[in-house]
């Protein structure tokens, strides 16, 4: 369900559940956070490209894992994005048809976002009776502006790649099909750079401000979990399994 593939020192990731969305899994989140992590092993690797099989990135999380309680341990999927807030390895998104829940916030963690005009994005996690999560509580305002920020986390609205870019979340729009050639172009051209600068001018720009992400992150975790076992969300998620 995630494809694996080496080319050049950029390691490539494909999301490859086409039947379902491309919806992940909690198998599919550990298999990215031991990618992520084997390429930061990795001290030939230049690069990390995510993209979507069957021209989409993601649905997001897989509704069906929200059925179960948690306590405020890491779940899976937040291990994976504590994986890409951790690496010294460009992280690159290739984004076609919709990225939706986690699908648009991993995003904030991604070096280079290539998307197309027609790419739809969403973080419905207040329409689900949740809260923000992969840092985006922190990030999402840092990147495109109080005002934006507030529309996509707090009405949940969906915005196109246009408006992605347009408001810096996205660092360049091509024509649909194309987004994974960009992104390869990009790899290509971080290949070319010493691994030991490239490699430490990401940890530098990383590590300012790291703590305050992870306690975000921290605080998000906790908050999300205690939303996730009340009643009134479990309602909210049992009425969307029923009408999909």
């Amino acid at each position: 369900m995630i494809r694996s593939e080496w080319k050049h020192d950029v390691l490539e990731l494909t999301i490859d559940r086409v039947d379902k969305r491309n919806a992940l899994s909690r198998s599919m989140y550990n298999e990215l956070t031991h990618q992520v992590e084997q390429a930061s092993a990795n001290a030939c690797c230049a690069a990390v490209i995510l993209s979507g099989a069957g021209g989409m990135f993601t649905a997001g999380a897989d509704i069906g894992d929200f059925q179960t309680k948690r306590n405020h341990d890491d779940s899976p999927a937040i291990h994976y994005i504590r994986a890409l807030m951790r690496t010294d390895v460009p992280f690159i998104a290739a984004v076609e048809g919709f990225a939706i829940g986690i699908g648009s916030t991993m995003l904030q963690h991604a070096d280079f976002v290539y998307t197309t005009q027609k790419t739809r994005f969403r973080m419905p996690f207040v329409q689900l009776g949740l809260c923000p999560e992969a840092g985006s509580s922190l990030l999402l305002e840092r990147l495109v502006g109080t005002r934006r920020a507030r529309e996509w986390l707090l009405q949940c609205k969906p915005f196109d790649g246009a408006e992605a870019h347009a408001a810096g979340f996205a660092t360049a729009l091509t024509e649909p099909g194309n987004t994974l050639t960009m992104a390869r172009a990009t790899a290509r051209d971080l290949v070319r750079m010493p691994r030991s600068s490239l490699r430490q001018s990401k940890a530098l720009l990383r590590d300012m401000g790291l703590k305050a992400l992870m306690q975000t992150v921290d605080e998000e975790v906790r908050t999300f979990n205690d939303l996730l076992n009340t009643s009134e969300t479990q309602s909210l998620f049992k009425a969307f399994l029923e009408k999909s």
